[in-house]
């Protein structure tokens, strides 16, 4: 993998007639591009939907979505942001085990719980898991932006 990695969140819903089609493995094989599933909603021609983290050089995503739009896929970028309240965050670690990014860690020299949110992807894995809901998801606009829209590009 190139080492400057290029990382989103996408929602994605395809028809049903591709349901049963590896377009993962497709992205993941022909495309070069790292896919982690967050959610998935599938059956067997049924529409379905999946929230997908890529990863990769950002050539190969747009590649990978533009495969994905020709398939009849339609795609839309999440763009949530993350921040930790520091007063109410008292430093378990729960949230560490769940973070795909590694945007949430322990700092091992004093076992502080540290955040970068440059690292975050806003999975949203560490809202779910924190037991005094330190960790708090954005809802504003910026929550979803889509191609059409404009805002943010899918691949930008």
């Amino acid at each position: 993998m190139v080492s400057s990695v290029y990382r989103r969140i996408y929602f994605i819903r395809f028809p049903k007639e591709i349901s049963d089609k590896p377009i993962i493995y497709r992205l993941i094989k022909e495309y070069d591009v790292e896919v982690n599933i967050l959610r998935a909603n599938i059956l067997p021609q049924r529409e379905g939907i999946l929230i997908i983290e890529m990863a990769g050089a950002k050539q190969n995503i747009k590649d990978g979505l533009e495969y994905l739009k020709q398939l009849g896929v339609t795609i839309e970028r999440l763009a949530t942001r993350i921040r930790r309240d520091d007063e109410r965050c008292f430093q378990c670690g729960a949230c560490t085990g769940v973070c795909p990014v590694k945007a949430l860690y322990i700092r091992r020299a004093d076992m502080a719980v540290l955040f970068d949110a440059d690292k975050c992807t806003g999975c949203n894995q560490c809202v779910l898991i924190c037991p005094v809901r330190a960790m708090e998801m954005s809802l504003g606009e910026e929550w979803l932006e889509t191609d059409a829209a404009a805002k943010a590009p899918l691949f930008s």
